[in-house]
């Protein structure tokens, strides 16, 4: 083959290139075009078919009319976006690299006059590299402001707990997840090295359910550190040197059908604490029993377990050798279908439990009752069933618990001097119908239940979701904390943290709003496809005025895609879905559900720094698709548990099943968007966002062939965060494996290391021998992707010389 011939060659295929991408845009184009979406597709598609005919013709105009596109596209997509670098990645890429193709000499050899066009492609390029690195630093979701408050020298004392502790999942049981320690601080976290590491040898199994995750917080008090494991494996451990000083196994009896395996923290007993709990007589007279300092484990199969804190053995004057059965009384029991996994609260008398109820299988589940337990003898001493009629009513030989009550599967949190237990309640399942929900059913979910831990009586609920259809669980321990109110007087507050972004910050003596709650109508009716049978939806619904959701409304501007025509293909099924906002109805079409699922609160809740009217988090941003599928309501169910929360979900005894799935590309990325995934620091005097960063990359999102630096684009995350008195944030939690340090009066990120595994985990902090550490799980998330493995890793500072 002759040179000019090569030639030639190159500038066919160029032409059969752009003129694939041009019926391509065109086709898709006006698709989208007649379904109400953006023309530009349409007009970039007759622009490049002009390209490709005037290519092929090798008339002088080509590369004139592909300028002219490259501007309107750089125009356009600054319009539509602003100086997002992701989001004009997918509008330019394409574009940018089919420009630079067509300044090669052999593709436009023969055209005439190509010295002014060229320059015109030429400079049309540099454009949008200016605009794109501009857009690297000028990132418009980003806050970038400054916490001015500063750190008073001396920090209050928290429920007696020492300062070199960690006691409770929380740090303490109001869930502040705050510390005082300055050891490691904003000037010396880049010097963080590993300490020790801790392998649980606890691995999922072939029989272990898809959502297996590690998602433990360990606990440490005086020279003992406590943690559990996937099968709640109770663990001691040595918090200066990592070592193991024993291990209970409570034989957790699982299989795949359980819709979550994981075990988020224990809880700590101590008789002779007497500031930390109530002092009743019973709690003096406690230390004669057979565990004076005891550890409680929940376990997935529907037991809660207590274990000698110092020996490791079961305590066999608790319950019936060491455990009370979870399922006693309980309507439809199976394994797994009720399952503790977050741990409950401890009270001078009481320990509080709770649990989750298998999501959306079918109408004939266990309750959600929570219950206190007495807390040396594993008496039954109150319930709180959700659905009752008589919520404290308790069970006998011929009454049981009301099936497919609301459940509580967050942690719980506890004011000891309230002596109030602080219950985050869901919706009763299944979740995505509820044409036949009561009013029983429904007056305790989707809320903040406060109940007094000796009794069980209700102080006061305040529900944040309406006829919850969207799976808005309240999904976090809320955070206990004193304010200043607006006229300066100290107020003890409550955060309550929702999937919908919502953070309802009330009065935790009485349930009433601290900052406004407004009730605000909400989408009614589903737009393509037909009406829900036998549903009805709320008109309104609570929002508060401090709210970190990402936006009020998505729209086409904010679908997303590696390419231009996975942008476009998304755009095309974002017009085809039913969504009208937030609270938008479940279709048998398909609805898009934004905030989704995962919510922009999750289990991981926030940290909050009273001394200093602080609080940080990590809210994320993912929207996800349900779609409803007729079913015939009276179908018989073919197996027990779920052992997934998304894919087909059957609801049996309704009318419908139910699809949830993320809202993917044809390349299975996110349809919307980044960023999804953020740190943002609060100012509780004001309840403003003052900063607001994105965390992580999609380094360990890719498979290793295709590996891209670790640029960040804001990844979602399932973990929670911590701060300390020494200016320090620290979170795991991301899609990427690595555990990252944030300056909490700006954001600035200030440190990072790479784990060896999924950090889907909330870390703590705690100080022993004088030096101060810094502990998280990295074993990964069964369904979230992570890597799993079994390593708990310390970091602390290197030792002076």
């Amino acid at each position: 083959m002759n040179q000019s011939a090569s030639k030639s060659g190159l500038r066919t295929l160029t032409v059969v290139i752009i003129t694939l991408i041009a019926l391509f845009l065109l086709v898709g184009g006006v698709w989208l075009a007649t379904i109400g979406g953006s023309f530009y597709y349409v007009i970039a598609g007759v622009l490049l078919l002009i390209v490709a005919v005037q290519l092929y013709k090798r008339a002088s105009g080509p590369l004139w009319v592909y300028a002219a596109l490259m501007l309107g596209s750089v125009i356009w997509g600054v319009w539509e976006v602003g100086t997002d670098f992701w989001a004009l990645a997918p509008r330019l890429d394409i574009l940018g690299i089919l420009g630079l193709w067509l300044l090669i000499p052999a593709v436009t050899r023969g055209i005439d006059n190509l010295t002014s066009s060229k320059v015109a492609l030429s400079s049309t390029l540099a454009i949008a590299i200016v605009v794109m690195v501009y857009s690297i630093f000028n990132d418009p979701q980003e806050i970038n402001g400054v916490i001015q408050t500063p750190q008073p020298a001396q920090a209050k004392a928290v429920d007696g707990v020492a300062p070199e502790d960690w006691p409770a999942y929380g740090r303490s049981q109001g869930g502040e997840r705050y510390s005082p320690l300055t050891q490691i601080n904003d000037k010396n976290v880049k010097d963080l090295k590993v300490a020790w590491t801790l392998r649980t040898g606890d691995f999922r199994t072939a029989n272990d359910s898809g959502e297996t995750t590690n998602q433990v917080t360990p606990i440490k008090i005086g020279n003992n550190m406590f943690m559990c494991t996937p099968h709640q494996h109770l663990i001691s451990i040595d918090p200066a040197t990592g070592k193991e000083k024993w291990r209970f196994d409570p034989k957790l009896k699982t299989d795949k059908t359980f819709q979550h395996l994981t075990c988020r923290g224990v809880m700590y007993y101590d008789a002779s604490n007497t500031t930390e709990f109530a002092t009743s007589l019973q709690a003096k007279k406690s230390s004669s029993t057979e565990c004076p300092r005891k550890v409680f484990v929940p376990v997935n199969d529907g037991r809660l377990v207590a274990v000698n804190a110092d020996t490791g053995k079961a305590c066999s004057d608790f319950g019936q050798n060491g455990e009370v059965n979870l399922q006693e009384f309980m309507p439809y029991a199976y394994p797994g279908g009720y399952n503790p996994t977050s741990p409950g609260v401890v009270s001078g008398t009481t320990v509080v439990i709770a649990g989750s109820v298998t999501d959306n299988h079918s109408n004939k589940e266990p309750s959600g009752v929570i219950r206190g337990y007495d807390v040396n003898t594993g008496k039954l001493l109150w319930v709180f069933d959700t659905g009752a009629a008589d919520p404290n009513a308790m069970p006998g030989q011929d009454t049981q618990f009301v099936h497919n009550s609301p459940n509580a599967w967050a942690p719980l949190a506890y004011d000891s001097k309230l002596d109030i237990v602080y219950v985050p309640t869901g919706v009763g399942t299944p979740d995505i119908w509820g044409g036949d929900r009561t009013e029983l059913k429904e007056r305790y979910a989707n809320s903040m239940l406060a109940i007094n831990a000796t009794t069980g009586k209700l102080v006061w609920n305040f529900q944040t979701t309406h006829h919850d259809l969207w799976d808005m669980d309240v999904p976090s321990q809320p955070s206990l904390a004193d304010i200043q109110d607006k006229s300066g007087q100290t107020v003890p507050a409550i955060y309550v943290l929702t999937k919908t972004g919502n953070a309802f910050v009330l009065d935790r003596r009485t349930g009433q709003p601290i900052v406004p709650i407004t009730e605000k109508p909400v989408p009614q009716t589903v737009k393509w496809g037909p009406q829900t049978k036998g549903e009805f939806y709320a008109k309104t619904q609570p929002f508060s005025d401090f709210n970190l959701a990402p936006k009020d409304k998505l729209t086409d501007k904010d679908m997303w895609g590696a390419t231009m025509f996975d942008q476009l293909m998304c755009r095309v099924k974002f017009k085809r879905l039913n969504y009208d906002g937030i609270y938008t109805p479940p279709s048998e079409n398909g609805t898009l559900v934004f905030p989704g699922n995962l919510g922009v609160f999750e289990w991981g809740g926030m940290s909050v720094n009273a001394d200093r009217q602080v609080a940080v988090m990590n809210p994320i941003g993912l929207p996800f698709v349900s779609r409803l599928i007729p079913a015939d309501p009276n179908r018989q169910p073919v197996a027990r548990g779920a052992g997934t929360e998304q894919g087909m979900q059957p609801m049996y005894g309704t009318p419908y099943g139910v699809d949830i799935s993320p809202f993917l590309s044809p390349l299975g990325l996110p349809c919307k968007q980044p960023g999804w995934g953020f740190v943002a620091g609060v100012d509780l005097k004001t309840h403003e966002v003052v900063w607001k960063k994105r965390i992580g990359t999609i380094r360990d999102s890719l498979p290793t062939l295709f590996q891209l630096p670790p640029v960040k684009i804001g990844v979602p995350g399932l973990g929670g965060s911590i701060s300390t008195a020494g200016n320090v944030m620290f979170v795991g939690a991301t899609q990427d494996n690595y555990i990252r340090a944030f300056n909490v009066s700006n954001g600035d990120k200030l440190w990072e290391a790479r784990l060896p595994a999924g950090g889907q985990a909330t870390p703590m902090t705690y100080e022993a021998n004088g030096k101060q550490y810094v502990v998280i799980m990295a074993g990964g998330h069964g369904s979230f992707g992570t890597k799993m493995g079994d390593y708990l890793v310390a970091y602390a500072l290197p030792d002076k010389n």
